[in-house]
């Protein structure tokens, strides 16, 4: 039981080791605009991915380049061996999840008052290594 548990922590210690994580909290956009961007995204490759995000005019994507780049860096940081060229990353996920609401009101006619929502969100982004090259001669 204890030779079982240590492989598999091993191997999940080496599938780790080609993510890379990144996370964007409270950040002051709605989860629905920041979606919109994000699914233009999710699935691709690093640099088709900075290009569309670059050449986006949405607010939430220049939020969502820094946050790319973060990850690309992170990932970097694990495996500084390996080239971002040889590893062919891919988002392998990307998450929006809505955050803190700060409520507010709003004056409205005759003595009401309407509340105003204003939503943030929470972003996560998983980078993998697709190098099917060194899975399949390994």
């Amino acid at each position: 039981m204890g030779v079982r548990k240590r492989n598999m922590a091993e191997r999940l210690k080496a599938e780790k080791k080609d993510l890379a994580f990144a996370k964007l909290n409270n950040c002051p956009t709605s989860p629905r605009k920041m979606r919109l961007v994000a699914d233009l995204i999710r699935g691709k490759q690093v640099e088709p991915a900075l290009a569309i995000l670059r050449f986006s005019q949405k607010e939430a994507s220049r939020r969502l380049e820094k946050l790319l780049l973060s990850a690309i860096a992170n990932w970097e940081a694990k495996n500084e061996a390996a080239s971002i060229e040889d590893a062919d990353l891919i988002i392998k996920e990307i998450r929006v999840d809505g955050g803190t609401m700060l409520k507010r009101l709003r004056p409205a006619p005759q003595g009401r008052a309407h509340r105003i929502r204003k939503r943030s969100n929470h972003v996560t982004m998983v980078l993998a290594a697709n190098n099917i090259n060194t899975e399949t001669t390994a």
